[in-house]
């Protein structure tokens, strides 16, 4: 986004901007591997042109690091793994984050994103849900902790206040 010849070499081969997301915006690293998945064929083919070699002799190493990364299909697979996991987050936070009534869903919504995010690892890792994961446990931990900070007892009192859960509460 700094450099205005590469960025011009870029839009040759993009019809889709990079975006300029602030690193204060609500998820701004996800918003951008999402944008990079959008972008990933007009990358290699920028990074395959003759236009290329002109980035190339302006720093070396950086520009074949660059190149490594974009035409490096593990590098795709991990871009595509952690989308897959945070997918399931993401789509949480902006349902909560929005004007609709959703308060007394919030632990629903809660649980089912946890049980996404734990599914996708554990399949991504080859594992049944009896084994450990560490990747498991550190995601865990770090939305636990967000949970605690934000849970607060109107949550808890939306949910038991919805009509689903009186309804069989009165049926039992």
């Amino acid at each position: 986004m700094n450099h205005s010849m590469r960025l011009s070499m870029f839009n040759d081969f993009s019809h889709l901007r990079i975006l300029a997301v602030a690193e204060t915006r609500f998820a701004s690293v996800i918003i951008m591997l999402r944008r990079f998945k959008q972008i990933k064929n007009a990358l290699q083919s920028m990074v395959i042109s003759e236009k290329w070699s002109c980035y190339r002799e302006d720093d070396v190493g950086k520009a074949r690091y660059v190149k490594e990364k974009i035409l490096d299909d593990l590098w795709w697979d991990n871009v595509d793994y952690i989308l897959d996991f945070t997918d399931s987050i993401y789509d949480m936070l902006r349902e909560a984050d929005t004007d609709k009534s959703c308060l007394h869903l919030i632990y629903e919504m809660w649980d089912s994103m946890l049980a996404k995010v734990k599914e996708i690892i554990y399949r991504h890792e080859r594992k049944s849900h009896e084994e450990d994961s560490n990747f498991w446990s550190v995601v865990y931990t770090i939305l636990e902790d967000r949970w605690s900070k934000s849970n607060t007892t109107l949550y808890c009192l939306a949910h038991s206040l919805n009509p689903r859960y009186i309804h069989i509460h009165l049926l039992n």
